[in-house]
């Protein structure tokens, strides 16, 4: 690869961070405690959880879901602070509820519910 493609690219993904960032108002490196919940194995996402608090000595982990994942989402928050993270101490720091619309496959808005679960050290 010449170094005028390398320099591209690494404009290219500077760019990508600057809007990422003006769209979400949030670096990657803040993106990078928060846990989103989805049709992954449950245990991944508990495994990712307990891996922020242990290995990436992360202070705050937020755990994210939307719709029919939320029940998910509070079991793995459960299962992480009560049988992997006792020694450490991991309290619940908040909890925001919320919905998003959108439009579906069929063009009609919906609303669907959100949660974002804050883990941090105690």
């Amino acid at each position: 690869m010449t170094e005028k493609k390398k320099t591209e690219k690494t404009e290219e993904k500077k760019k990508e961070e600057v809007k990422k960032t003006a769209e979400t108002g949030k670096s990657e490196k803040e993106n990078d405690n928060v846990v989103f919940i989805g049709n992954k194995p449950f245990m991944n996402y508990v495994t990712g959880v307990v891996m922020q608090f242990t290995t990436k000595g992360s202070d705050k982990v937020i755990v994210k879901a939307r719709g029919k994942f939320i029940s998910r989402a509070v079991d793995v928050v459960e299962v992480a602070r009560k049988k992997f993270l006792k020694d450490i101490h991991v309290g619940i720091d908040g909890i925001e509820i919320n919905s998003e619309e959108f439009e579906n496959k069929e063009g009609k808005r919906v609303n669907v519910s959100t949660i974002d679960i804050a883990l941090v050290k105690k």
